[in-house]
């Protein structure tokens, strides 16, 4: 059977049989022990090489389909694969099996005065229900974590995903079946219409959280239509703010210009690629540099009016801001900037924009610790490019997602993120008084 013609079998099960199927393989997988999990992503990964003509046939009908829909150049390319990209998908999925296993993790007891002893066990959340848009990698990171996690998840891709989402199904399926582990596991809503979506959100008797990945209107939607919980994130506004420490020598400001300009411009259809630069006025000699730098490599920069004042005479042209430049996650070659005062402005305009990822570029660590302490966002990071908020760099192997909001998970959610607990109560034949 082809993935097409399995999309189409798929297609035609209703999201409530999905989640009985889900929530039945979900049973095997949360006693699964870790090494049979561990087998199941090897395996993955190696049907991701074996079928990799395959799978780049079918990620070129969706490209193909992309291009005549005259979908934005930054979807296509969340969209695209390669013989690398896949290759990378496929090592993820074996750093993913690489990584300790969080289910089973059991705090030591503790005895209370009734003599009852207690402790609490770590175990997968169930069913997942994931949402998101263009990107066919994200089919296969849920898919590893869920699986190492002990989840079932129910993906539901874009419709300009539904070819390479089908490819890269088969591959999941093939795997699960050599290993002997129900393929409902995961499982692909092939049908785009909304009308499933819609049927997913409110499957709350057999799916325990919905997990979004895309643009504000998507999170949106699902808050506002699902009976399951939602877990909000990867929407953001990611704001670099340049003090003037940092741009007190010719090779600071060196790191500066190449701190900015991969925050930019090394994916910026990414959700913590930058969108606001924050020049402190002590560090305005330097933004004629980096404004220039950042032009060259086909960024809109959109300036304040005392940034432009700054830029014009140096012989540098951007763009005069708007308001509606600020506050904006633009997830293309666009970016904004402004002046500032100093810390206490930018912590002000933050305050009111952020809450994704916020950099600090500075030399004065008393500056450096307060903009961590009263920053209040997903990921403060200092001296390093926003980039770096991301499950793989920051040791959790592959994502979910990047929550942004703060129950239960904040930030890249890897496998831990995936779990929750529950209590152990032991005794020796206690009643209550």
């Amino acid at each position: 059977m082809t993935a097409v013609e399995a999309a189409g079998n798929t297609a035609k099960t209703s999201v409530h049989e999905m989640g009985v199927r889900a929530r039945a393989a979900g049973r095997v997988l949360r006693s699964l022990p870790t090494a049979q999990k561990v087998a199941a992503l090897h395996a993955i990964a190696a049907e991701l090489r074996a079928r990799q003509v395959g799978i780049l046939a079918a990620n070129a009908q969706d490209i193909a389909a992309a291009q005549a829909a005259d979908l934005p150049a930054h979807m296509v390319d969340r969209l695209r694969l390669s013989a690398a990209s896949l290759e990378s998908i496929a090592a993820d999925v074996e750093a993913v099996a690489a990584l300790p296993d969080p289910v089973g993790e059991t705090t030591a007891e503790e005895v209370q005065p009734s003599g009852i002893r207690v402790s609490r066990r770590r175990v997968p959340l169930g069913v997942l229900g994931v949402i998101y848009e263009s990107r066919p990698n994200v089919t296969v990171d849920v898919a590893a974590l869920a699986l190492m996690s002990g989840n079932a998840v129910i993906l539901r891709g874009g419709k300009e995903t539904i070819f390479s989402n089908a490819a890269l199904e088969a591959a999941i399926h093939a795997a699960l079946h050599a290993q002997q582990l129900p393929a409902d596991a995961v499982q692909v809503i092939h049908d785009p219409a909304r009308e499933r979506m819609r049927e997913l959100l409110r499957l709350d008797t057999l799916v325990d959280a919905i997990i979004p990945r895309g643009g504000a209107g998507l999170h949106r939607y699902c808050v506002e239509n699902a009976t399951v919980p939602v877990i909000v994130g990867g929407i953001g506004v990611v704001h670099v703010y340049l003090d003037g420490t940092f741009t007190q020598n010719p090779a600071d400001v060196e790191k500066a210009v190449q701190i900015i300009r991969n925050a930019k411009v090394q994916k910026p259809s990414a959700c913590n690629a930058l969108d606001t630069l924050l020049v402190a006025r002590a560090a305005l000699p330097a933004l004629p540099l980096i404004a220039q730098d950042l032009i060259s490599h086909g960024v809109d920069l959109r300036a304040d009016a005392e940034a432009l004042a700054v830029l014009q005479p140096a012989g540098v042209q951007a763009q005069l801001a708007t308001d509606a430049d600020y506050g904006t996650e633009f997830l293309a070659l666009t970016a904004s900037l402004r002046v500032v005062e100093g810390m206490e402005e930018a912590l002000d305009f933050i305050a009111l924009h952020g809450n994704h990822t916020d950099v600090i570029l500075t030399r004065d660590p008393v500056q450096a610790e307060r903009f961590v302490q009263d920053v209040d966002s997903a990921a403060v990071m200092v001296n390093v490019s926003p980039r770096f908020n991301d499950g793989g760099q920051l040791g959790l192997g592959a994502e979910v997602a990047i929550s942004t909001q703060k129950l239960h998970a904040r930030g890249p959610m890897g496998l831990r993120e995936l779990t929750t607990t529950k209590w152990v109560v032991r005794g020796e034949g206690q009643s209550r008084a």
